[in-house]
């Protein structure tokens, strides 16, 4: 199987050691095992059943404790509608090797993942992608994507969306849930920035509570902010599981027994873990919206949800260079927004630890300033003929 290089973790692999400040990162500022044991009230040492443990396989689709932990996120699952796996990544390749062949169709919302346009088309899938536009607050117009589904087999989004941080509504949802079931339609819905709404309780509608042949990918990684773990989630139809499970025997079998305990842990705290993502991520959005907005150079939609921002700025300079200039003048790192085929924006990660984001965008500030020529970047900006 041939597939595409991925963008995103090639930049990261590139530069993420190399830089001084990440402003890339897309996780919640990470737990440490301390912190984890205490929001548990488990201070001690070494939790008896944890030195207990036979470090064997375990359940191939984890343990009863963990999908039914999991399945309590949700509206209408239960642990036999959940399936555990090595990650949101792991989750998202399984269900895609589970429904799709080749010639299926397959339809997008971009800029997204790159697992949902490259492990299709690696498939043979034919990949149909719908632009997001900023005009509408990065969400799917409805008129536009009832004509691109027209045939198709399999629907896919991120939501909360990345890299923009929009959040669809449930009014919109429906009408997406009514569009997938008039073609018959699965809908994979990446939600593993789920739970870091902006407004009340962060909380936001699965599709997999919504919809017969809806399906939720998620994780540790991002609002529960143990990406270490590398343990994920499918959530969605039983009968889909069955066909899940018969491809993970080909790859990760089960997880670790060590990670399912932790994310089982984490999971019985899991209130008081997304109350200190929101914290985090509502007090670094505030912070970064104060600076982009004393940019005249940059543009963006505010977030919604999520831990990336997706920033335009006024200037023809590549965002692949322009990103690695930053890197070089200033130490700090946001990914390009070309490696998500958003040429002419870069991705901002707020989730990290305040001072760490706010360290960063005052390196950046006088970075974005306009040159006499008339483009963003103090040092070695190019000629004129910069966007207006």
């Amino acid at each position: 199987m041939k597939i595409e290089p991925f963008g995103v973790e090639q930049w990261m692999n590139a530069w993420e050691t190399r830089c001084e400040l990440n402003l890339a990162e897309t996780c919640v500022h990470s737990l440490t095992l301390e912190e984890l044991l205490q929001m548990a009230g488990r201070t001690q040492a070494m939790p008896s059943e944890l030195a207990a443990m036979h470090l064997t396989y375990g359940p191939i689709t984890g343990s009863e404790r963990l999908r039914t932990l999991a399945a309590g996120l949700y509206d209408r699952q239960s642990a036999e509608t959940i399936m555990v796996t090595h990650g949101t990544a792991g989750a998202n390749m399984l269900v895609y090797q589970a429904l799709v062949g080749p010639g299926d169709k397959v339809v997008a919302l971009t800029p997204t993942y790159q697992q949902h346009t490259s492990i299709p088309r690696s498939i043979g899938a034919e990949v149909v992608e719908l632009p997001l536009r900023a005009e509408d607050g990065y969400l799917p117009d409805p008129e536009r994507l009832r004509a691109a589904m027209t045939g198709a087999k399999v629907l896919a989004f991120t939501n909360p969306n990345n890299p923009t941080g929009a959040l669809i509504p449930p009014a919109l949802m429906e009408e997406i849930v009514a569009t997938a079931r008039a073609e018959g339609a699965w809908i994979l819905s990446d939600e593993v920035y789920r739970g870091t709404a902006q407004d009340g309780d962060g909380r936001s509608a699965s599709v997999a509570d919504l919809y017969e042949k809806g399906i939720s990918t998620c994780g540790m990684s991002k609002a529960f902010s143990l990406a270490g773990l590398r343990l994920g989630w499918v959530a969605g139809p039983a009968d889909l599981l069955r066909e899940v499970e018969l491809h993970r025997d080909y790859s990760t079998i089960s997880v670790s027994m060590i990670d399912d305990y932790f994310a089982a842990m984490a999971l019985e705290v899991s209130d008081l873990i997304l109350e200190r993502s929101r914290r985090i991520t509502r007090g670094n959005l505030a912070m970064l919206a104060e600076w982009v907005d004393s940019k005249p150079t940059l543009d963006w939609v505010r977030p919604a949800a999520g831990t990336t921002a997706l920033i335009s700025y006024r200037s023809d300079e590549p965002s692949y260079p322009l990103a690695e200039r930053m890197i070089r003048e200033t130490g700090v790192m946001v990914t390009p927004g070309s490696v998500m085929g958003m040429e002419g924006a870069l991705r901002f990660g707020y989730a990290c630890a305040p001072e760490v984001l706010r360290a960063g965008l005052d390196r950046l500030t006088g970075f974005f300033d306009l040159s006499p020529g008339g483009s963003v970047g103090i040092r070695d900006a190019p000629e004129p003929g910069a966007r207006t």
